[in-house]
C-alpha cells in the first residue's frame, strides 16, 4: 500500500475519474449480478495484491461483480464525504490511509454499521482480527469498518553500506543511534527520517525512549519531562549529527534510500518491492528494542467501509467478509509481504517461512496504532505533531516547541484536565 499522501496536482485530473465512478448501490441487470463499486488509494507496490482479491472474489461466485478503482488518497478524501452524504459515490471505500477518519463518517451517519459478523467463511470474522483493529473501528458498540490490511514498520538497511562501514544491524536503540552517526558520511545519510506526507516514523522513536503524544485522558504529554526527553536524542541526531536531511516527505526519504544515499529507513512492507527493483542490497530487521529490552513499533491499517446509502448492503458485507477471510488474507500476505490482519494465521507455516512476511509479522504483538480513537486525531497529526517535528528539527527549542504543540493538541482533543 502506498501510504504517502499524493500531491494535489494529481488530484485535479483524478477527480474527474472519480466523479464518473458509479453511485452508492452500484447497479445490476435484472438477470445479471449485482454491481458493486469500490474506491481505494492503494497505488503502491502492494496494489496488485488488492486487485487479486477482487479478481478472485468475482471468480468465486456469480451473483456479485466488484469493480475497484484506485485513485490518489487526496482525491478520495476530497470527493467521498459529500458523495456519501448525497447517496453518490461507491458502495465501498477506503476513505483514507488514516484509520481515524472513520470517526468523521460515523458522525455524519455516512457509513453502514456492519452486522454480517460471526464465524464461517461467509461472515466477517471479527473474533479472528487483531483486537486493536476491531477497537479502532467500533463506536457505540457498533462496527463501522473492517481493516483493509495491517502493516507494521520495520528497519530497512542497505547491506552494502553496512559492510563498507563495518556495521552490523542494530538490535538496541543505542546501537541504532550509534549506527546512524557512523553511517552518515558525505552525501550519504545514516537514518533517513521523513516528517511530513508520510507514514509516521517519529512516534516510534519517541515510544522507544519511553515517551508518547497523548495520555489516556487525551491530553498532550509532549510537554512533560518524559515527552521532551523522548524527543531530545533524536532531535539532536538530526540537528547536530545531520543523520538525515530536514523536512523530507515520505517519497523523498524513499528516493534517497532507493538511490543508495541512505543506510537505514523505518518503513512498512509496501516499500520492499520498490527497493529491490532499485537494486538495493536490502536487509530488513525488526525495530530495535528499547533500553529495557522491550520492542515497540507502529502498526498501521486502512479502513474499508460501506456507504450508509448503498442499495446493496448485504452484498457489500459479503465482499468484506471475503476480503478479510482466511484464504484471501494468506494469499495477500504472501504476495505483498504484509502481515496478516488475522490472528489465526499467526502460526501459518507458509507465512512464517516467507523472509519478508516473517519480519513484519513478528512485530505484530509489539505494535501500536497511532493516536487510536483520539478525538480529531487527523488534525492532531497534521496541525500539531507534524509542525512540531518540523520546527524542532529546524532548531526550535524543546520547551517552546512542545508547549506550543501541546496547547494545540489539547484544543483539538477537548482536553480539560490541565
Amino acid at each position: 500500500m502506498h501510504y504517502k499522501k499524493q500531491l494535489a496536482v494529481v488530484a485535479v485530473a483524478a477527480a474527474v475519474a472519480l466523479a464518473a465512478t458509479g453511485c452508492s448501490g452500484g447497479g445490476s441487470n435484472a438477470s445479471g449480478p449485482v454491481d458493486l463499486t469500490v474506491w481505494t488509494g492503494f497505488t503502491g507496490g502492494d496494489a496488485p495484491g488488492y486487485q487479486q482479491i477482487v479478481k478472485d472474489f468475482n471468480a468465486s461466485q456469480k451473483k456479485i461483480k466488484v469493480t475497484m478503482s484506485a485513485e490518489p488518497w487526496d482525491t478520495i478524501q476530497q470527493k467521498l464525504p459529500s458523495a456519501w452524504m448525497t447517496g453518490q459515490g461507491p458502495d465501498i471505500a477506503a476513505p483514507a490511509s488514516d484509520p481515524n477518519v472513520i470517526a468523521q463518517y460515523v458522525k455524519t451517519r455516512s457509513v453502514l454499521p456492519l452486522t454480517l459478523t460471526g464465524d464461517g467463511a461467509s461472515k466477517i470474522n471479527v473474533d479472528d482480527f487483531a483486537p486493536a483493529l476491531v477497537n479502532e473501528f467500533t463506536y457505540d458498540k457498533k462496527l463501522y469498518a473492517v481493516p483493509a490490511n495491517y502493516a507494521t514498520l520495520s528497519l530497512y538497511y542497505n547491506k552494502a553500506l553496512f559492510t563498507a562501514a563495518g556495521v552490523t544491524p542494530p538490535k538496541t536503540v543505542a546501537e541504532l543511534q550509534a549506527a546512524a552517526k557512523k553511517l552518515t558520511k558525505g552525501d550519504t545519510y545514516g537514518l533517513v527520517l521523513a516528517d511530513n506526507n508520510t507514514i509516521q516514523m517519529w512516534p516510534v522513536l519517541q515510544w522507544l525512549e519511553g515517551g508518547d503524544i497523548v495520555g489516556k485522558d487525551n491530553c498532550s504529554v509532549l510537554d512533560s519531562a518524559t515527552g521532551r526527553d523522548s524527543l531530545k536524542p533524536w532531535v539532536d541526531l538530526v540537528t547536530k549529527d545531520k543523520i538525515t536531511p530536514v523536512g523530507l516527505t515520505g517519497a523523498e526519504a524513499d528516493a534517497l534510500f532507493s538511490a543508495g544515499k541512505a543506510a537505514m529507513e523505518i518503513n512498512g512492507p509496501w516499500a520492499a518491492p520498490g527497493y529491490k527493483k532499485a537494486g538495493i542490497d536490502l536487509g530488513i530487521v525488526p525495530v530495535p528494542v528499547d533500553s529495557s529490552g522491550k520492542r515497540v513499533t507502529l502498526g498501521s491499517t486502512a479502513p474499508l467501509a460501506i456507504s450508509a446509502k448503498s442499495k446493496h448492503p448485504q452484498e457489500a458485507q459479503e465482499f468484506l467478509a471475503y476480503w478479510t477471510g482466511k484464504t484471501a488474507q494468506k494469499k495477500f500476505s504472501l504476495s505483498t509481504g504484509f502481515p496478516s490482519l488475522r490472528t489465526d494465521l499467526a502460526d501459518d507455516a507458509d507465512l512464517k517461512a516467507d523472509p519478508v512476511v516473517s519480519v513484519f509479522s513478528s512485530q505484530v504483538p509489539d505494535s501500536r496504532l497511532y493516536l487510536p480513537q483520539v478525538p480529531n486525531a487527523t488534525q492532531v497529526d497534521s496541525d500539531a505533531y507534524v509542525p512540531l517535528i518540523g520546527s524542532l528539527t529546524r532548531g526550535t527549542g524543546l520547551n517552546e516547541g512542545t508547549a506550543t504543540a501541546s496547547k494545540k493538541i489539547d484544543e483539538l482533543t477537548g482536553c480539560s484536565s490541565k
